[in-house]
């Protein structure tokens, strides 16, 4: 039987491929037995893959084929120190999420952590230099020297709908 933690974490990503399957009216799933099938220590996996088959083990979400340029985690979490983000110091549990959603890019993805909090609600950060809108943000530089923006969920899709898709499609 699979542990809470691990049934609420692929409810969440089914969550998220449900919501981006029915505003872009194609196909996205979340990725079986998902944890880094060909991130981090299991990329020596990538050289016996096609692109497609490394694009369908990519992050958390496996994207319509179209959407080479994809690459997502998605966290469901009881809560998050968002006071920290005030410190300006490392924040060790976004560090870990971060470090995960890069082990699986590639060179020119758009890199995207989908986040939940039990009782606060949605959040997205996505690395710069993507140049989405956002009514209100923060930025994040991880230890490897990386920035992120913070925002929330809805007003991240409201705004850029559009424009998501075609950083993520390459149109």
């Amino acid at each position: 039987m699979p542990s809470k933690s691990k049934s609420k974490g692929k409810g969440f990503e089914r969550e998220i491929a449900k919501h981006l399957s029915e505003m872009y009216k194609d196909s996205f799933t979340r990725v079986p037995d998902s944890g880094a099938f060909t991130g981090g220590k299991n990329n020596y996996r990538r050289e016996t893959l096609t692109e497609g088959q490394v694009r369908a083990h990519k992050g958390d979400i496996i994207p319509p084929d179209d959407w080479k340029y994809f690459n997502a985690e998605c966290k469901n979490y009881a809560g998050f120190p968002f006071h920290q983000l005030l410190n300006k110091g490392p924040i060790p549990q976004l560090e870990n999420w971060l470090q995960q959603t890069l082990e699986a890019a590639d060179q020119g993805d758009v890199n995207i952590l989908f986040m939940k909090f039990d009782r606060i609600g949605k959040y997205i950060a996505y690395q710069l230099p993507q140049n989405f809108k956002t009514n209100r943000h923060l930025d994040y530089t991880d230890k490897a020297n990386n920035t992120w923006r913070l925002t929330g969920y809805n007003d991240f899709f409201e705004l850029n709908k559009e424009a998501f898709e075609s950083c993520c499609t390459g149109a």
